[in-house]
């Protein structure tokens, strides 16, 4: 039998302009593209460059003159503030034609920034899909973002105009944005002309005129406008992701190459469709909300789903169910850190269990690396395809994944199976040269890079060289560390930075957190390197316990040290383990390694502007006192 997924990769590969001209042709042209791939101006590739279309148009326009104006385009669920309803396309380019005018009335045209700092309601999904409808280049910023963090990207980005809410919604209340909003634009040294501000019932904001508007009252005199038509090649958004540098980096996606890869990942990778219901249980502050909130599922007519809450306490850990079973979801998508904090609510699945998920096809996993432990329960939990894949905010799409959608293949844990058509994933040497199979190196990509993919950094092409294709001329690099097996299957280990040096021997503090999670009692870990006078570095670990557990630390000790002796063996100078109530996380579920690692070492370190709970660098830092860390100089230990 035919491996449908190998000849596709293999096609893309060989034929990268035969390969993407079909796929082409789920999108919506104004002019057809003839030229499918320019490779004129190296490394700049661009793809799709003398056609010219609208993303807004193919997200919602074109599905209400289908016909399917009634169809449900975003279900709304808030359940802090038990609100909720959907939203059908029509209702949809009804409010995207009224904000695209408003926009237009205060001077925004093609080539503009607009700045949107938002929570997670339908509002924000209108606002970028308003920006692509007139070629304004929108920059989405997480909503609660720190004022200055908030005031680097306005600097950066120069928005014409700023779109954001009086407040978000947190399980332990309301966050105010607009003072954040207010201190970040009196912080920048970039003047904005206009905020539009939605003011919600939980908080009114004091809107400080000429400047703010309130956003439906404005909407009153605002006429509506169609969509301009734009280059394949034009910006469609700036998104920042945190730089090594600290001067966040300004990932651009281009409107041609964009569309046509989210559709082919929604058909072939999520095995969604028109009429389906497709959820990724994230925020359009990440990139995730960006292709699979709002554009990805939009783009192929589906519903998607606009969840303002958590996995656990919102009300319980039964709510990704209750939702599933309630709106009958075909695909989901989420991170593997909200699964592990369902399972150490509910270990057993007992909420899962009071659910119909017959709906549900498959659960899809990413967003930082999943342990084969997470993976296996879930899949032992709910019976269906649990589908681990892996991608950056710089791809925009998943780079290895099952295509389930197309010829779904077996299931490793701890792999995001094989590399998807369009990218030639290799592994290198720090010389650049191939290893061996199973043998570790740095992941990286051949370029040209598919459609979808970043084109460059905002205004900085020099640091795009610089950061990503530098280090191996002709690749792309992840900065990831992994290796492929005999089957072509990808597993990606950590992250570049996080292999460690122990007397030699390069270790993957992945493989120690895997190893970790096999124990019963242990719901998440986190691995780092610490400086080790006699090895170089050692590896410690942070554990966060399932609920009810009632082993002491001593046995807790000694049976995690066993375990990672008879799993990694003797070499992995493994003595350093400690239980925590918290690990400190980003907003988006990634575990600090690079902060914690600094606390070890006593090096100086800023507070991460998305970390999700500050008190959790106090938490950890007593636990690496209490292991001669932090407020000793680590280099005085030898890892006893």
């Amino acid at each position: 039998m035919a491996d449908l997924g190998l000849l596709m990769h293999e096609q893309s590969i060989a034929e990268p302009e035969v390969f993407w001209q079909k796929a082409a042709k789920a999108i919506s042209w104004d002019i057809v593209p003839n030229k499918v791939l320019d490779d004129s101006n190296k490394p700049f590739y661009r793809w799709f460059a003398d056609g010219k279309m609208n993303t807004c148009f193919n997200a919602v326009d074109r599905h209400v003159l289908a016909g399917r104006g009634e169809q449900t385009a975003i279900h709304y669920i808030s359940p802090v503030t038990q609100n909720e309803y959907a939203i059908s396309y029509q209702s949809m380019l009804a409010q995207v034609k009224r904000l695209a005018g408003l926009m237009v009335s205060l001077g925004v045209t093609k080539g503009d920034r607009v700045v949107i700092y938002m929570p997670m309601v339908p509002e924000t999904a209108y606002a970028m899909l308003a920006c692509a409808r007139i070629g304004a280049i929108h920059s989405v910023v997480f909503g609660g973002f720190a004022a200055n963090e908030l005031s680097t990207r306005i600097n950066d980005a120069k928005p014409k105009l700023i779109l954001s809410a009086s407040c978000g919604i947190e399980p332990s209340g309301v966050v105010p944005y607009k003072p954040l909003l207010d201190n970040a634009l009196a912080q920048a040294t970039h003047t904005v002309e206009h905020c539009i501000i939605l003011n919600r019932t939980e908080y009114q904001a004091e809107l400080n005129a000429p400047r703010d508007l309130d956003w439906y009252s404005a909407l009153v005199d605002a006429q509506d406008v169609d969509c301009v038509s734009l280059d394949a090649t034009d910006p469609l958004y700036v998104l920042y992701t945190s730089g090594t540098t600290g001067q966040p980096k300004g990932v651009v996606r281009d409107n041609g190459g964009h569309a046509v890869a989210l559709a082919w990942s929604m058909e072939h990778i999520y095995d969604t469709g028109v009429g389906d219901v497709f959820w990724a249980a994230s925020d359009v502050g990440w990139v995730v909300g960006h292709s699979y909130i709002v554009y990805g599922p939009l783009l192929v007519g589906a519903t998607t789903i606009m969840y303002e809450g958590k996995p656990i306490g919102t009300p319980d850990a039964g709510a990704f169910w209750r939702i599933i079973e309630q709106k009958h979801v075909r695909s989901f998508f989420t991170a593997p850190t909200a699964i592990r904090a369902i399972k150490r609510e509910d270990p057993n699945g007992e909420f899962i269990k009071q659910f119909d998920l017959s709906c549900l096809k498959q659960m899809y996993l990413a967003g930082e690396r999943c342990d084969p432990e997470t993976l296996n329960w879930s899949q032992q939990q709910l019976g269906k395809p649990v589908v681990d894949h892996w991608w950056q905010t710089e791809t925009g799409w998943p780079v290895a994944a099952n295509l389930m959608g197309t010829d779904p293949i077996a299931i490793k844990p701890g792999s995001p199976a094989r590399a998807v058509p369009g990218y030639q994933v290799e592994i290198l040497d720090a010389m650049g040269e191939p290893v061996a199979a199973n043998e570790s190196g740095n992941v990286v990509i051949k370029q040209p890079l598919p459609p979808g993919t970043l084109t460059t950094l905002w205004q900085n092409d020099k640091r795009y060289i610089d950061s990503y294709l530098s280090m191996y001329p002709g690749y792309y690099l992840t900065g990831d560390a992994g290796y492929i097996d005999e089957d072509g299957y990808l597993y990606i280990m950590s992250r570049i930075d996080d292999i460690i040096n122990v007397a030699g021997h390069r270790l993957s503090t992945g493989r120690f957190e895997e190893v970790l999670c096999q124990h019963e009692a242990v719901a998440e870990a986190a691995v780092i390197g610490v400086q080790d006078k006699l090895k170089g570095q050692v590896p410690l670990g942070l554990v966060v316990l399932k609920n009810g557990v009632t082993l002491s630390d001593d046995d807790l000790y000694k049976q995690l040290l066993a375990l990672v002796r008879h799993e990694i063996g003797p070499v992995a100078s493994f003595r350093l383990v400690s239980a925590v109530q918290k690990l400190p996380k980003t907003r988006s579920g990634k575990i600090l390694r690079a902060t914690m690692r600094k606390i070890a070492d006593n090096q100086d370190y800023t507070m991460p502007a998305t970390i999700e709970d500050p008190n959790t660098l106090e938490i950890v830092r007593n636990a690496l006192t209490k292991m001669g860390y932090a407020n000793a100089l680590a280099s005085e230990h030898t890892g006893g």
